[in-house]
């Protein structure tokens, strides 16, 4: 297998069979050593955060396959940390999709003028690029469409399928008591048919979540979820 992209977090590699491998690293996004998954750059690294994200990540891309989400997932080796992945395009350099259900983090940090710490969001959604240099900043609908990144019509399709696959996860924090706060996903064109589809992963460094009013940790919401 060839490498073909060098992430923060996980390493892609071309497979002979025209599939991809991601590689979870045990590297987590943050600042000044504290984990963040709304920052933009490597903060640090937790041992066995690359494997406790892919337990998360096979989790759910299972559950949501079961609730026929279309997504990039074909299986997962925990032992090897890594995913085995259908070939999609992203769109532009990427496009990340942020649910929000309760105001914290950037939310915050741009609109604390007027929103207050935790404030109830109603599955807010929003669109960010990635783009280290500027900081991942947000985009509108519009202007996306501007660009020729999406279409308003896929931005509509893609808010959708953020609304049903974030109530899907948050459903099953809920039974473990845990609270779903935000959750970045992102989202790529399957190279084969165009079908809009989840990539990536969806795990605890790509989410914030609270139990008893604390915030819980990437390794802590593995165990948390997949104990029993």
């Amino acid at each position: 297998m060839k490498m073909v992209y060098k992430g923060k977090t996980k390493d892609v590699y071309a497979l002979e069979d025209g599939n991809y491998l991601l590689k979870f690293k045990d590297d987590v996004t943050g600042t000044d050593g504290v984990f963040d998954p709304g920052a933009n750059k490597v903060g640090l690294a937790i041992d066995g955060a690359g494997k406790a994200g892919l337990r998360l990540s096979k989790m759910f891309f299972e559950l949501l396959e079961k609730e026929g989400i279309p997504t990039h997932y074909i299986d997962a080796n925990i032992a090897e940390a890594t995913m085995t992945v259908k070939p999609a395009k992203t769109f532009g350099n990427g496009v990340e999709v942020i649910c929000r259900y309760r105001a914290v983090g950037s939310f915050m940090r741009r609109y604390g003028m007027y929103a207050t710490e935790g404030q109830p969001l109603d599955a807010f959604v929003e669109f960010t690029l990635k783009d280290d240099e500027r900081e991942d900043p947000p985009i509108t609908e519009d202007t996306l469409e501007i660009l020729g990144l999406l279409s308003v019509e896929e931005c509509r399709t893609i808010k959708d399928l953020t609304r049903k696959i974030c109530a899907i996860v948050k459903e099953e924090m809920a039974k473990r008591d845990i609270e779903l706060y935000d959750i970045k996903l992102e989202f790529g064109r399957l190279e084969e048919s165009g079908q809009i589809v989840l990539i990536d992963e969806i795990s605890g460094g790509n989410m914030r979540t609270y139990k008893d009013k604390r915030r819980v940790e990437p390794l802590e919401l593995e165990q948390l979820l997949l104990k029993g």
